[in-house]
């Protein structure tokens, strides 16, 4: 399928004086976290919220720093989520891929909205009455 691409906007929601950053991020649906490279936490001033243990593909692991809350803004979406620090550049793994409703589009090598809810996020809450 190849590497996907796409420009988010992340920003510090507990302050609203540091300007929002535009990047180009790695988007990965096999990975969880947003990452972020430690850069970007220091111009957001992000504070360590905990550290977590990450396996990396060779099966080291290592422990990095969690920080957040995170604000990440996609077209019309938006979500908040925490970012593991780690590596050279921004990536969007899952999570905030779920949180916010979207998808890879393969054939295009594309982040995009859900075209089945292109006007508002949705998702599933099941359980609830």
């Amino acid at each position: 399928m190849g590497l996907v691409h796409a420009k988010v906007i992340l920003q510090n929601p507990r302050n609203a004086k540091i300007k929002p950053l535009e990047v180009e991020a790695l988007v990965d649906s096999g990975s969880l976290h947003l990452c972020i490279p430690p850069h970007l936490q220091v111009q957001l001033k992000l504070n360590e919220i905990d550290q977590k243990e990450v396996t990396s593909a060779d099966g080291t692991k290592k422990l990095v720093p969690y920080v957040g809350p995170v604000e990440i803004r996609f077209k019309n979406r938006v979500g908040f989520v925490g970012a593991l620090v780690m590596g050279d550049q921004p990536l969007v793994g899952a999570i905030p891929m779920e949180d916010m409703d979207l998808v890879v589009i393969p054939s295009k090598r594309v982040l995009d909205v859900n075209p089945e809810s292109p006007n508002v996020s949705s998702s599933i809450a099941k359980g609830y009455p």
